[in-house]
């Protein structure tokens, strides 16, 4: 995966998970999740992961962003505007710094969908802005042999969010 595309991934993370938590919305149904990742100007293919969760997993997530933003983000406002959820916040990724305004909608249980806009202070991967679209659908249950926490990235690789959140070796 880019640093850019690792770092949009981290935002988006870290203004989910902070969101979630701090406007008390209820957790992502348990099963296999599908995230698309991409900036809506690329010429490439979005990113896709797919994650297996619990609720155990969703809230050990929360709980990681929510370290994550305390300890990467000076700012990070975040309200109801009708059925969105607006957040406008400023983390230092590396030595730059990312502004960005996220707009979420969807109902955490069989879909969500983020915007998000972010200007890069200086630029992060040689960009100075991205414009990205992270959406997330429930597929189903969990695929037969997956756990909680289990994730597979676009690229095939496998990991376990859980057993890397304790820092376990790698599957």
């Amino acid at each position: 995966m880019k640093p850019l595309c690792r770092a949009v991934l981290c935002i988006g993370l870290v203004t989910l998970a902070g969101t979630a938590a701090a406007l008390d919305y209820p957790p992502r149904k348990p099963g296999l999740w599908e995230m698309k990742i991409g900036e809506t100007d690329a010429k490439t293919p979005p990113q896709v992961i797919q994650q297996c969760i619990d609720a155990a997993t969703d809230a050990a997530m929360r709980d990681m962003g929510q370290g994550m933003s305390k300890d990467m983000c000076s700012k990070q406002d975040m309200r109801n505007d009708g059925p969105r959820i607006v957040v406008d916040s400023v983390c230092k990724i590396g030595p730059s710094t990312a502004t960005t305004h996220s707009v979420i909608t969807g109902d955490f249980g069989s879909s969500y969908k983020m915007e998000m806009t972010s200007r890069y202070a200086p630029a992060l991967g040689g960009r100075t802005d991205a414009n990205t679209l992270i959406e997330s659908r429930w597929l189903g249950p969990c695929k037969a042999g997956q756990k909680a926490g289990d994730m597979v990235m676009g690229n095939g690789m496998k990991m376990n969010v859980l057993d890397m959140m304790k820092g376990a070796p790698k599957k």
